[in-house]
């Protein structure tokens, strides 16, 4: 049995998506006959393409069981919006173009769709539900668009309406929905009823936990990950003094907020705030054990959000510091593994700061409550188990 995966980002591509997807890709690798990835040549998040790429109209690379077929797109990380949608209609091009000519593709009885973004999901659906006949499961990480509206990326009118049609159209037609939140399967079951499944974007088990490497006396707190207006990274920066707290802050990413915060650590050279750049995957994983905690911030309350690094970090034994509300803040508290306070609350965000620092048998005890979350709630094979069920 063949299975495809249509996704807008993977691997050399860095963040939650790529990596959810193949780790997704390679746990079915082990399940079925052939996995093939469908994505664009790599050029997130600069919205260039990336060096090896360059020039290359469409290009079949193998991991293992893994076909990865990578096609043209126009990239853009452009704030306007109809660059964005040039972007997107390009890569649907090549995906309609380039699907015809690949047999492996069209002998896949399930297509697993990311549902973002929105255009490049409809398109998929459109090509192998109705052209090509096959199961579609989707999914869905966010909620566009939603999502926009509520980021204040988007205004409602004409064309919001559009997306939300666009949205309804891709659950309707799917057969299967795969949801990162409840607060996502909740929201897309007001809308239609189909089959669905919680799949969170859990860490393969193979994450290694360091927490002897820690001195609690040099306590290091860590943010890695997007650099971008949904997280505010350069907000807490301005608000809160890491260096009257004695305690060093450590970034690592990439985003359009970059330049800013380089040039806040620059004019600020005691800030104890330090920039370590963008690290592979597999470079961060080695390095983030060697920290105490990692801010989590949301800077406004996005519907089903909840970021992918939480489970990552309860997996390596790192507390949680939580700028956010809704199903994420509701994990945090429920499962003891961290402290949260509400979105730009930059003084309880400090109160927590001190909290969580000043005391070693309060850490230990979120460490404790870490690994015990991490060995009976963030079981990726059981996921895995479970969405093979469905699709069998």
């Amino acid at each position: 049995m063949e299975i495809t995966i249509v996704t807008s980002y993977f691997p050399p591509e860095i963040g939650a998506a790529s990596s959810r997807i193949k780790n997704m890709s390679e746990a079915l690798s082990s399940k079925f006959d052939i996995v093939n990835i469908i994505t664009p040549l790599p050029n997130y998040p600069k919205g260039k393409i990336f060096k090896n790429y360059k020039g290359k109209f469409q290009i079949k690379e193998r991991t293992g069981n893994v076909n990865v077929f990578r096609f043209w797109i126009h990239p853009s990380n452009s704030k306007n919006i109809f660059k964005r949608i040039l972007s997107m209609f390009s890569f649907a091009i090549s995906l309609w173009s380039y699907s015809f000519k690949i047999s492996t593709i069209r002998k896949s009885k399930w297509i697993i769709i990311q549902n973002s973004p929105l255009l490049i999901s409809f398109s998929s659906i459109l090509l192998f539900k109705y052209v090509y006949n096959r199961k579609i499961a989707l999914n869905v990480s966010d909620l566009w668009p939603l999502s926009a509206l509520e980021l204040k990326v988007i205004k409602k009118g004409r064309f919001y309406f559009f997306l939300e049609w666009i949205e309804y159209f891709n659950y309707r037609n799917s057969d299967l929905i795969l949801g990162q939140s409840k607060e996502i399967l909740q929201h897309v079951a007001e809308k239609v009823q189909k089959p669905s499944l919680l799949y969170r974007n859990l860490p393969i088990p193979s994450i290694n936990k360091i927490k002897n490497l820690r001195n609690f006396n040099d306590f290091k707190i860590v943010y890695a990950g997007l650099l971008g207006i949904a997280q505010g990274v350069f907000d807490i920066i301005e608000n809160i003094d890491f260096q009257k707290l004695d305690i060093q802050f450590d970034i690592y990413g990439n985003g359009n907020e970059l330049l800013k915060i380089l040039k806040f650590i620059e004019n600020n050279p005691n800030s104890n705030i330090h920039y370590k750049g963008s690290l592979p995957k597999h470079e961060l994983l080695e390095i983030l054990p060697t920290y105490h905690a990692s801010i989590v911030p949301l800077k406004t309350y996005i519907k089903g959000a909840v970021p992918s690094k939480i489970f990552e970090l309860v997996s390596l034994n790192i507390p949680i510091l939580l700028l956010g509300e809704g199903e994420a803040s509701k994990l945090i508290k429920d499962w003891s593994v961290g402290y949260v306070s509400k979105p730009q609350n930059f003084v309880a965000l400090e109160k927590n700061i001190q909290r969580i620092s000043k005391s070693s048998t309060i850490y230990d005890k979120l460490c404790q409550n870490c690994e015990i979350i991490s060995n009976s709630e963030l079981d990726f094979d059981a996921q895995i188990e479970n969405l093979i069920k469905i699709i069998k």
